[in-house]
């Protein structure tokens, strides 16, 4: 089943997100690998492809895991949680319509 994993930015977190950025996409990359992977980003904090200093306010994957448990576990291991750059995670069941 597919799963939204819905992240919240600290405050001024954009140095530790950066720092971290590396390992939290090699975790990406190896969904994608998988075939589990259907988008991934994050949510830039001005309405801006390149928000620059602004930063993030957050972040947005949505995968494939066998439960929820699975990818609240997943999500929980996130570098940017270790480097403390994420306020608050929501995961829940997400069901693709469209395209």
């Amino acid at each position: 089943m597919l799963y939204a994993i819905i992240a919240e930015d600290k405050p001024d977190s954009l140095d530790r997100r950066l720092a971290a950025r590396p390992e939290h996409l090699g975790r990406l990359n190896i969904l994608k690998e998988e075939g589990r992977l259907v988008l991934a980003g994050p949510h830039p904090s001005i309405d801006s492809e390149d928000p620059g200093p602004a930063g993030f306010s957050g972040s947005l994957v949505v995968a494939e895991f066998s439960s929820l448990n699975e990818a609240e576990h997943w999500a929980n291991e996130d570098p940017y949680i270790r480097a403390d750059v994420y306020a608050q995670v929501t995961v829940k069941p997400f069901k693709k319509v469209l395209p």
